[in-house]
């Protein structure tokens, strides 16, 4: 049986961190903004690393709201989500490092390093992989058209498990399911499109 403070320490951010990493792989600058406001006015009793602290301040807030807008509104518009795509290859990991490695309170810089990498890079990576694949097949099917409609999904989907890792991080592998699972009808929808255009 776990201990209280094995819990504390590690299996609840283990958890806290795979659920923001998930959302980070299907926009970089959302959860981190959602981490960012939940830190700052304590919400869920959030806390972060203190090496990551920095996340709560006002710039920071002010910064990734302005990022979050941009990534939002730009990945409504045909051709430039392929290229915000693109470029999540690299970013959408690297939040999903810091989000992860930021909720390791209290342990060592370096252990929570090293956690948020090894929890933050697959998961963001995976799911990243997965609405890539998700946009190729909307893009394929309606020539892009249908393309802001899965973005809107998307959206949603990535605060949904924000929330569901902030708010209760034990439901986290249940989030993740039903996340894949949502992304894989998705796919599963427009090749069904495709294959009766």
């Amino acid at each position: 049986m776990p201990t209280p403070e094995l819990i504390q320490t590690w299996i609840l951010p283990a958890l806290l961190g795979l659920g923001l990493a998930a959302a980070t792989g299907l926009r970089t600058f959302l959860p981190l903004l959602l981490v960012s406001a939940a830190a700052r006015f304590d919400v869920f009793g959030l806390d972060l690393h203190e090496k990551v602290a920095w996340l709560e301040s006002d710039p920071a807030l002010i910064a990734l709201a302005a990022a979050t807008v941009i990534e939002l509104v730009a990945d409504k518009v045909p051709i430039l989500d392929h290229g915000l795509s693109l470029l999540g290859t690299v970013t959408r990991p690297a939040a999903g490092i810091l989000a992860a490695g930021s909720v390791f309170v209290g342990v060592d810089p370096m252990v929570a390093a090293v956690a948020g990498l090894i929890i933050g890079l697959p998961t963001a990576l995976a799911f990243h992989t997965a609405q890539s694949g998700t946009r190729l097949a909307s893009t394929a099917t309606t020539g892009g058209l249908a393309n802001p409609i899965v973005s809107v999904v998307e959206d949603a989907l990535a605060v949904a498990m924000v929330i569901i890792a902030l708010a209760a991080p034990i439901l986290v592998p249940l989030g993740l399911i039903l996340l894949l699972a949502a992304i894989w009808r998705m796919v599963r929808a427009a090749r069904a499109r495709r294959a009766t255009a």
